[in-house]
Order: structure tokens, then sequence, then C-alpha cells
């Protein structure tokens, strides 16, 4: 097990693990959760979920240019805990938001608007006038998810997830407040909801920069020479590729139900459906910060694994909720004005991927592993494996006429258990160099 200068000496317990992951579990969902909330608010405009479709092919793209930035998060916990590298890591951080802000917006220009939305997503053109008005809108949201990095990256550095948690909880609380109160009033449509979901993360960011202050004052000069902007770009590159190639993945399953049997009703069931599971994803896959705060001891210690484990089955017990009638009934049929004749298909695929967040916590641990011992190209291997089976699947799931409500989610399943395995050969690869002469990185070596 190669030496890791991120190792504090802190012991591993299972109270300390959970109380440093509970709030990133509710963090990290709340990118996903407040997403049910504000989608009531569009699925009740002029067009119902319709136009909820067109919102999440519009987000989808949002979130597919932020994933080149997707590693800045891994690469301020690696290299951001000295004021040198910290400084370094938030010039990093405002040249990609600046850059990527840049390529949304081009996105939204002819005619690479309709490269996108028409002809990559095959969007018809009332779907395709929508989305590409939630993409011009979602600039701002995206350059907030940018300027909130050093903030959280500070606060998980310093193991004060918990802080980053209050700022979190306000973000959903106003969310949780705002979307009820504009469908009351009639408020509804992708401009009103993304604003509902907009004002929320500025008030979080605004919040998480506030609390991380005090630590990022604190911190100390670097003990060698500090990784400069080069340094942590090779480093931040495989990790936010390999975000690009998940987000991709989303866009993918989009464009294959869009040209499966019944799409205008397809599309909608799986996007409500993973307007749930989402949430419990993201927060399982969190994990890899576990794994870096409480890094193993030694080759055979497994106690984060065991956590991983445990913290899985319990995360999969939220999506088996909606196989309650009344739940499902209130859900799908009431908040997300889904047709009642779609509910059972809903309830049908959120019982299927309810095995995903197990997947997901050991996919975590995973990278986690990987990130330490400065192996980003093996989390790189495991994205870009994801993405290829996730194509397979999809298209062999479309040859033989599977409904789309459920050829996302048999496609997601597959690809994430195929994610896992490749992290993990690759690890195994890592320590077969070890055994057989290749010298360990030190700290500051970095494979990429």
């Amino acid at each position: 097990m190669e030496p890791s200068d991120q190792s504090d000496g802190a012991a591993y317990t299972p109270w300390l693990a959970a109380k440093f992951y509970i709030p990133l579990v509710i963090q990290a969902a709340s990118q996903s959760l407040t997403y049910p909330l504000v989608a009531s608010i569009v699925s009740h405009g002029g067009h119902g979920v319709v136009d909820l479709a067109a919102f999440a092919q519009g987000q989808s793209v949002m979130f597919l240019i932020g994933a080149l930035g997707g590693g800045l998060l891994t690469t301020g916990m690696v290299f951001g805990r000295d004021a040198e590298g910290f400084a370094q890591f938030k010039r990093l951080n405002l040249w990609m938001c600046g850059a990527l802000t840049l390529l949304q917006t081009l996105a939204c220009l002819h005619p690479f608007d309709g490269l996108v939305f028409r002809d990559i997503l095959g969007l018809s053109p009332e779907m395709h006038t929508t989305a590409r008005e939630v993409l011009f809108y979602c600039i701002p949201l995206q350059v907030l998810f940018f300027l909130r990095n050093p903030g959280l990256v500070a606060l998980y550095n310093a193991r004060a997830s918990a802080s980053a948690n209050w700022a979190t909880l306000c973000r959903i609380a106003l969310t949780a407040l705002l979307s009820p109160l504009f469908v009351r009033f009639g408020w509804v449509g992708h401009r009103l909801g993304l604003l509902a979901m907009t004002v929320p993360v500025l008030v979080e960011m605004v919040l998480a920069n506030a609390l991380a202050r005090r630590y990022v004052r604190a911190l100390g000069p670097p003990a060698g020479r500090a990784a400069g902007l080069k340094a942590q770009f090779l480093f931040t590159a495989p990790l936010s590729f390999g975000g690009v190639l998940l987000a991709v993945a989303g866009f993918m399953i989009g464009a294959f139900i869009a040209r499966a049997a019944e799409p205008g009703r397809m599309l909608p069931v799986h996007y409500v459906t993973m307007g749930v599971v989402n949430p419990v994803s993201f927060a399982a896959i969190r994990m890899q910060a576990v794994v870096l705060a409480f890094p193993p001891r030694h080759k055979a210690d497994w106690a984060v694994f065991r956590f991983a484990l445990a913290a899985g089955a319990l995360l999969a017990l939220f999506p088996l909720v909606g196989q309650v009638p009344a739940v499902a009934r209130w859900y799908f049929g009431g908040v997300q004005n889904v047709p009642e004749a779609d509910i059972p298909l809903a309830m049908r695929a959120m019982l299927l991927i309810s095995v995903l967040p197990v997947i997901q916590t050991l996919r975590g641990h995973a990278e986690g592993l990987a990130a330490w011992r400065r192996r980003p190209n093996a989390i790189l291997a495991g994205q870009a494996m994801n993405l290829a089976t996730l194509v397979c699947a999809l298209f062999i799931a479309l040859q033989l006429g599977v409904p789309g409500y459920l050829m996302g989610v048999v496609a997601i399943i597959c690809a994430v258990v195929m994610t896992l395995v490749t992290i993990r050969l690759g690890l195994l690869w890592a320590d077969l160099e070890e055994t057989f002469g290749r010298p360990p990185r030190g700290p500051r070596a970095t494979e990429g």
C-alpha cells in the first residue's frame, strides 16, 4: 500500500465515518433531491410532462458541459490542503468556469442548437425550442455550481461536512418552500422552474463560502513544493473527462428512448423515475470522499469497504418506498402529474433499479482508493467502460423491443457494474506493478 500525504493518522470508526458521510449524503442528494420539486413546477405547465421531458433534455446538456469540470472537487480535496495549493485550485476553478460558460453559450446558438437537440437527441420542434431555452437560462446555474466548489473543498478537507450540510439544508428548504407556492399561484413552466432552482443554489453558494472562510484562513504553507496550476489541471483532466463520459451516458439514454416505441410516454416515465433514484445514487457515489478522509492504513484494511456495503444497503431502501401504492399514486400522480395508466410503469422501473445504490457505494469506494493512490486513469477507464456498456445495452434493448421505461434502468445497472469491475481491475494492476518492481508513487507523483 502506497504512502499518502493525505492521511493525518486519525483512527477510523464507523461512527466517525457516518458522522462525516451523512452530511455528504444530504449534500450530494440535494442536487437531485431538489429536481423533483422543480419538476412539479415544469410538469404543471401548458404541455404537462412533455415539457418536463424537454426540460430534462436541456438540463442533461448543461450537466454534460459542467462535467468537464467534474473532477475539480476531488482535485481540491487532494491538492488544496495548504494555502498555495488551495490558491492554485481556485485559479483552476475560475478558468474552467469561464471556459465552460462560453461553451454553454455557444451550444444555445444557431447552428449548434439544431445539431444538439434536433440531430443528436431527435427532439420534435416544440421540445427543441423548450430544451434550448432551458440550456440558455441554466447559464447562471452553471456558474453558481463552480463558484460553490472552493467553499465545499475547504469544508470537506477540514472534515466539516456538517457545516456544508447547513448550507445545503437551506437550499433544500428554500426549494421546498418555493415549489408548492409557484404551483399554487400558477407560476408554472420551464422558465419559472429554473428560477425556483437557481435562487436556492445562490443562497447555498454564499453560505458555503462564508462558512468555509475560517478554514481557508487557517491553511498553512506547503510542506514541500505545492502543485501548480498545470499539475492540478493534469490531475483533473482524466477525472473530468470521465465525468463527461458519465454525462454523455444520460444524454444517450434520452436519445435511445426517443427512438423507441411511444417516446412521448416513455421519456417522461424514465425521467420521473430517475428524479427519485438519482438523489440516492449521487449520495452513494460520495463514498469516494469517505475513503479520502479515512484512507486505508494497510493493505488488509477493509473497514471502509464494509461501511460502504452497509451504507449502500440502507440507501437501497429509499427507492423501495415507491412500491407502496398510496405513495406511488401521491408522488407520481399527484406531484409529478403522470397519467394514471403510466404509474405502474414507474413503479416497475423503480423496483428494478433499487439495486443501484449498493453498486454505487462500492464503486465510490473503488474510485476513492484510485484517487488516494494517484491513479486517475483507473477511474477514467471505468467511466469509459460505463459509456461503452451503456451504449451496447441500449442498442441491444432497442433491437429487442424492450419498453423505453425499462431500457434506461437496465442499461444503467449494467454500466455501473462494469465500471466497478474495471476500476477494481485497475487497482489490481497497480498492485502487480508495485509487487514486480515498479516503484510506488510518492506523495506528489500522479498518473495521468
